[in-house]
């Protein structure tokens, strides 16, 4: 005959299952829904480029189910979606909520992680290159999400309890993903930082170059503002 505790532990393996699946294929959907809206934001630009001679590319590359690249000018945004369910750790602020309070399984979510890279560095396979995460859409079960992010990515969109994802909002956070991109420029390093190289990186070929790019490569990156490294 099953134990008390046996059957509490198979209740549990049972309920946490369901409600990570749960989440699972909600945030599927919503990464679906995030690769219809940026092909209908590239067809958007094909448009404008008729009318403006604009021959900048813009363009959608599905990489798999839960990778998408979006390619503009020198960059490209990668939306990345992890198969695993997260929750958050006790000390965030979203755990202080009255929204995650009342019910404890909306702390569950799927992640959707956004980076920025050179185009440059695919194109040329600079395997040493960096790129940089930018922000991060957490999805729970009931579709309300929040955002950790740089800038505008992540100020806009924080409030849980009322922030449900749709098409208005995923646009958005798109449109601002692109924004801060195109103002996240690539600076000169500094010179110390630079200024040696191996023979080996010299000699190989540049299609394969070894120096290692990244748009604040040789700063600290925290809170938007450029440092030099001692």
């Amino acid at each position: 005959m099953m134990s008390e505790n046996t059957n509490q532990l198979f209740t549990l393996l049972r309920e946490k299952s369901l409600l990570k699946q749960d989440v699972y294929r909600k945030t599927l959907s919503v990464f679906r829904q995030f690769k219809d809206i940026i092909l209908t934001i590239a067809k958007e630009y094909a448009e404008y480029s008729k009318l403006n001679g604009n021959s900048v590319p813009f363009q959608l590359k599905e990489k798999s189910e839960f990778e998408i690249e979006l390619h503009f000018g020198g960059d490209i945004l990668l939306f990345m979606m992890h198969t695993n369910i997260f929750e958050f750790s006790r000390e965030h602020e979203v755990m202080k909520t009255p929204y995650i309070r009342e019910n404890k399984s909306r702390s569950y979510c799927g992640v959707i992680n956004i980076y920025n890279f050179l185009a440059d560095s695919f194109k040329y396979n600079r395997v040493n290159d960096l790129g940089y995460l930018i922000g991060r859409v957490f999805i729970n079960r009931e579709l309300h999400y929040f955002i950790e992010g740089k800038r505008e990515i992540g100020f806009l969109y924080q409030n849980f309890a009322t922030s449900v994802v749709d098409e208005t909002s995923i646009r958005a956070i798109i449109e601002s993903s692109i924004g801060y991109t195109l103002n996240f420029d690539l600076l000169t390093p500094p010179f110390d930082a630079v200024k040696e190289v191996t023979v080996f990186d010299m000699q190989t070929t540049s299609d394969y170059m070894k120096l290692r790019t990244g748009k604040r490569l040789g700063f600290k990156f925290q809170g938007d503002h450029e440092e030099i490294v001692d």
